[in-house]
């Protein structure tokens, strides 16, 4: 099916919403909250979610079915606040979810949600390095992340749900992405 990338607004809090719970029923330990958490917020929590894509320093967009306008898929980045003036040194991935029935490398969601966080922390932000931390248990998004040139730091961190296990950090040099 063909999809187009969209960039979240505030107007889309609701698919904010439903996408999130698919994502951590989907792939929980993927995640820094539940599904039971998830269910739990109210709605000023979605319009916030929504919102803050369109605000400085921030990214969201959504692969959207053309025809049915499901959302099947979401990635965010963001430049961390940095000093008054000074440049970005990275811009972060995070909450990155494709559907299971438009994942790989043949349906083409996961690259083109990547590829408008790439074009979005280089050209608007104006980062060098887009950085991201995954889950050590989760080798497919591993793997596509090395496919796309991401390297691991060696730096780690324990997993704030279960801290026996470690969120590995990868980065990706934008100059050459």
């Amino acid at each position: 099916m063909r999809f187009r990338i969209h960039p979240i607004q505030p107007e889309d809090w609701p698919q904010t919403r439903d996408i999130r719970l698919r994502m951590t029923k989907d792939t929980p330990l993927a995640y820094l909250e539940t599904y039971e958490t998830v269910l739990g917020h109210g709605e000023d929590e979605w319009r916030f979610r929504a919102a803050r894509n369109s605000l400085s320093g921030n990214a969201g967009y959504a692969a959207v079915l053309e025809g049915t306008g499901e959302w099947v898929g979401c990635m965010h980045a963001y430049v961390p606040p940095a000093d008054p003036g000074a440049a970005p040194d990275r811009a972060w991935l995070v909450g990155v979810w494709v559907d299971p029935g438009h994942r790989g490398a043949a349906a083409g969601v996961t690259d083109a949600l990547l590829d408008a966080c790439i074009a979005w922390a280089r050209d608007t932000a104006g980062a060098p390095e887009l950085f991201l931390e995954v889950h050590e248990d989760n080798p497919r998004a591993i793997r596509f992340y090395e496919r796309r040139g991401f390297v691991r730091t060696g730096g780690t961190r324990p997993y704030p749900l279960d801290t026996s296990a470690d969120e590995l950090e990868m980065k990706l040099a934008l100059a050459t992405a």
